[in-house]
């Protein structure tokens, strides 16, 4: 009891003691920005029309909705262009938050992606969105129209080909280049041109063709590459009706697409196996291996081939797993065919293994690892079934997408150049930084999927939060090049924390 006291005793001293102690802290305050306003520098906004194609119209998790075009990125330049006198913005609203199209009862395109908590998959509903519907309104400033190549904005009569155009086209006959123009801008976006120029040739594997030199774009298929000389004609005419009579507005070059996580996400080496699967799988391919090495030996005993190059193909040819990942198997139509030299070789087809210089579209995620007879259990997809071409790009076709989009992008850069009136932004270098992480606000973005908030689920359009960031990148280039102050105004530029990175499965 005598220990008891004294605690208490102590306690009340301290009480006694804390009654001469000011406890009240001094509020923090909240550090106060000055204000800043607008100046624009005489700019007019009163007209802006955007034009461009899927990133323009707010494409995002695979599909156009209401709440991703309101998140579009000239959507968000539109908001702050209004305070700088500004007009209204008006875009062709789809019928719901659902995506995709209906053709009577038939879903012509399927719904948006969203996270079930494992990965992308598709919203289970059915769109409300007509094909043949128009979109509700008469006059439109966004032309962002999902699908379309250079070529295709100065075509007449797109509208029957693209139901984004065919919604909201002022006749059948009509031109999107046209139609905008009618609108008679003030100011104008001109992004992602050439963008699809090359990514149906790359989302499909490469399995179009590289149309080079080719001007005529009637005999495209609709997975080729756009010549570099057809987007140049077109594009130095989109932009000389533009900025006719001194229209100023913002050019964006085109990005590297290998970069986005479409591409990025599926390694080469997928395959796992133990010693013992290792081992029976070499046993089905020892039979290939020989015929690769007999096939090339006789090319070289002909002298149709140098001992050098046979060992190097034979090298890359002969197809080896062992425990642990494995690289896929694939067919690559660039090694020799060797069935084209010699008959007697047709059975060898042009197989490999995956490298890491490889890389393998999205799809081949869920396709990987399938049978592709069900009642075969060594059909396996990657194993023992090669993968054929439209599942991996491989370093040749990278190349030839390399090459049109820095043609592409010459041809940009060029025209910005020479004109006074417009200002450039380079998505090309903003993606680069992006695979490393790109600040926005309080956030570091990168191109990861799902986690990265850069990219949306589709794995090659952005989120809305991205296309903030695109949006406040446009008004920076306004900036640097028209003397306007978007970057340094209170509120000028649009802020991380306002745009979302998915959107909820309930939002319909």
């Amino acid at each position: 009891m005598k220990n008891y006291k004294y605690i208490g005793l102590l306690l009340l001293s301290i009480g006694f003691a804390s009654c001469d102690v000011n406890n009240d802290l001094d509020p923090i305050l909240e550090e106060v920005k000055p204000q800043v306003n607008l100046d624009a520098n005489d700019l007019d906004f009163s007209k802006y029309v955007a034009i461009g194609a899927s990133f323009t119209a707010g494409f995002t998790d695979g599909a156009l909705f209401i709440e991703g075009q309101k998140n579009s990125f000239p959507n968000i330049l539109a908001a702050k262009f209004k305070a700088a006198g500004g007009g209204d913005f008006n875009q062709p609203l789809m019928g719901d938050n659902i995506g995709g199209f209906v053709l009577g009862s038939t879903v012509i395109q399927p719904p948006r992606l969203y996270f079930n908590g494992t990965g992308p998959a598709r919203l289970q509903a059915v769109p409300t969105t007509n094909l043949t519907a128009p979109a509700e309104g008469s006059s439109f400033n966004n032309y962002g129209i999902p699908g379309a190549k250079s070529f295709h904005l100065t075509f007449a009569g797109y509208g029957t080909l693209n139901p984004y155009f065919g919604r909201m086209a002022s006749s059948t006959g009509a031109t999107v280049l046209g139609d905008a123009m009618a609108q008679q801008p003030t100011f104008f976006t001109l992004s992602e041109v050439g963008g699809n120029d090359v990514l149906s040739f790359a989302t499909s594997g490469g399995t179009g063709i590289d149309q080079k030199n080719n001007l005529d774009v009637a005999s495209y298929g609709s997975n080729d590459i756009t010549s570099p000389v057809v987007f140049n004609q077109v594009f130095n005419g989109m932009v000389s009706a533009l900025t006719a009579g001194g229209t100023k507005g913002v050019i964006a070059t085109v990005p590297d697409i290998s970069l986005l996580p479409f591409f990025t996400t599926v390694p080469y080496n997928a395959i796992p196996m133990d010693e013992a699967t290792a081992t029976a799988v070499n046993g089905a391919y020892a039979a290939y291996n020989g015929g690769i090495k007999q096939a090339f030996g006789a090319l070289v005993a002909g002298g149709a081939m140098s001992q050098a190059d046979a060992d190097a193909e034979v090298a890359k040819r002969t197809i080896s797993f062992a425990a642990g990942q494995n690289a896929v198997v694939i067919i690559d139509e660039n090694l020799t065919d060797l069935g084209a030299i010699n008959p007697a070789f047709a059975a060898l087809k042009q197989l490999r293994q995956a490298t890491s210089e490889d890389l393998l579209v999205l799809p081949s995620s869920s396709f990987i690892g399938t049978l592709a007879d069900p009642n075969n259990p060594a059909s396996v997809n990657g194993v023992g079934v090669a993968l054929a071409d439209q599942w991996v790009l491989t370093p040749e076709e990278q190349m030839a997408i390399k090459t049109a989009t820095d043609a592409y992008n010459a041809t940009i850069t060029t025209v910005v150049n020479a004109n006074e009136n417009i200002a450039l932004i380079d998505l090309n270098a903003i993606l680069r930084e992006a695979a490393n992480g790109i600040k926005f606000d309080r956030y570091t973005m990168t191109t990861d999927l799902v986690t990265g908030g850069l990219v949306s689920l589709d794995g090659i359009h952005l989120t809305g939060r991205g296309y903030a960031l695109m949006a406040n990148k446009m008004l920076a280039a306004i900036d640097a090049k028209f003397g306007s102050n978007f970057t340094l105004a209170t509120d000028g530029l649009a802020k991380a924390d306002d745009y979302p990175t998915n959107y909820s499965p309930a939002l319909r």
